[in-house]
């Protein structure tokens, strides 16, 4: 099963990887921030090796987005997304893993869910029946 994990953070540190620029990250003892970029490299090693990372990508900065909707035909682009949240949409990975409490592991152990947010969400095929 294809899981997509959704990382969020606040666009005030935007460059990537994320964790590394956060505050909160900045803040730890130096062993511990160690400690976390180690586990995060055992991390991409473990999912590349074993098969279970099929892509990812990191996003830019939030200030360059447009939002485009289309009404009556006519497509109208603005900028933004206008959220109020103090984290956005950083970047996606996705994963093929057997269960989701795997994908809830993996995800576990990105330093982004330890400083922000991670969120899971599995990915239907086109027919939808594997939910």
């Amino acid at each position: 099963m294809k899981y997509l994990l959704l990382i969020y953070s606040n666009p005030e540190n935007w460059e990537h990887p994320l964790y590394l620029r956060d505050p909160r990250f900045l803040a730890l003892p130096e062993e511990e921030r160690e400690e976390l970029t180690r586990q995060a490299d055992r991390l991409w090693e473990e999912i590349i090796e074993s098969g279970e990372l099929v892509s990812g990508t990191a996003l830019a900065d939030p200030v360059n987005t447009r939002t485009v909707r289309a009404r009556d035909g006519v497509p109208v682009a603005t900028d933004g997304p206008y959220i109020e949240a103090k984290e956005q949409l950083a970047g996606y990975f996705v994963i093929d893993c057997e269960t989701p409490e795997r994908a809830a592991e993996i995800a576990a152990r990105f330093p982004d869910a330890r400083l922000a947010a991670v969120e899971i969400r599995p990915i239907m095929d086109f027919s939808g029946q594997e939910m």
